[in-house]
């Protein structure tokens, strides 16, 4: 199975003993938005929701800091998403979600994962068939297991200030990686400094698909890309998109978990405003 899935792909695999759909969306209180209510209002047939708001280290005083392996073999064996399974991730996120369940998922190991191209939007668009009410899932077994280098923390990213081994590129909007807009989780403003902006908007097409091939190398093209590469955002979570499209690029990148969330609060942080 492909990183990415078309909506014609998909609709010729349901139905098959080992896929599994699921709706990755995360929304927050600021958009009005109930993504429990979306999802059984109408989903792809057959999907089970994630629940992402909840797949997080709820200890941390952080948004969204990565779960134990105990969390997540729980969380996802109890949806299905398990061990030998093909796994299509999709949301109806104005922030990408399905790229940081990708990121989740994949980095823990579990099944073959991918993204359906253009989301349920696009499966809606086409016409397609609905299905409505709560998920129904028959649970199976997950066993996790994290690879450590497919996260950075803060102390690794303190280190790369002095050593430039890695690149930084932060996927929140342009005003906010200025300085010029406020950070909505109470951080300082501004970005670590030496990192660049790509912000995540900018790698889809405006259908709403993934850019690709050069279009979509062209959004990196400021960056060494045979050099290793961190993407750091809000949260953690719009970090996976530039992750993702890495991903469609052959390269393979990092995430600072903690983000601007962890960065930007801490007093002791050097912080950088302005363009790059």
């Amino acid at each position: 199975m492909d990183s990415l899935v078309t909506t014609d792909w998909l609709a010729d695999a349901l139905g098959a003993p080992d896929l599994i759909v699921v709706d990755a969306t995360l929304l927050d209180a600021s958009l009005g938005r109930d993504a429990r209510a979306e999802f059984e209002d109408g989903h792809i047939p057959g999907a089970v929701f994630l629940d992402l708001a909840n797949l997080r280290d709820t200890a941390s005083s952080l948004p969204n800091m990565l779960p134990d392996a105990a969390q997540v073999a729980a969380h996802l064996s109890a949806l299905g998403i398990g061990d030998g399974k093909r796994i299509v991730l999709y949301d109806a996120s104005p922030w990408r979600t399905a790229a940081r369940a990708w990121w989740l998922i994949r980095s823990y190991g579990i099944g073959d994962v991918a993204i359906l191209d253009g989301g349920i939007a696009r499966w809606r668009g086409e016409g397609r068939p609905l299905a409505t009410g709560p998920a129904t899932p028959t649970q199976r077994s997950a066993t996790p297991l994290f690879n450590e280098a497919r996260r950075r923390d803060m102390a690794q990213i303190r280190a790369n200030l002095a050593s430039g081994a890695e690149q930084l590129i932060d996927a929140r909007s342009a005003a906010r990686f200025t300085g010029d807009e406020g950070d909505p989780h109470g951080a300082a403003p501004g970005h670590i400094p030496g990192s660049r902006n790509i912000p995540y908007g900018r790698l889809f097409t405006a259908d709403g698909t993934w850019k690709q091939g050069e279009a979509l190398a062209a959004e990196f093209a400021d960056f060494d890309l045979d050099a290793p590469i961190v993407a750091t955002c809000g949260s953690g979570v719009t970090a996976a998109v530039l992750a993702f499209g890495l991903h469609l690029l052959g390269r393979e990148a990092a995430i600072y978990d903690g983000s601007w969330s962890e960065w930007g609060r801490d007093p002791s942080t050097p912080k950088a405003t302005g363009t790059a």
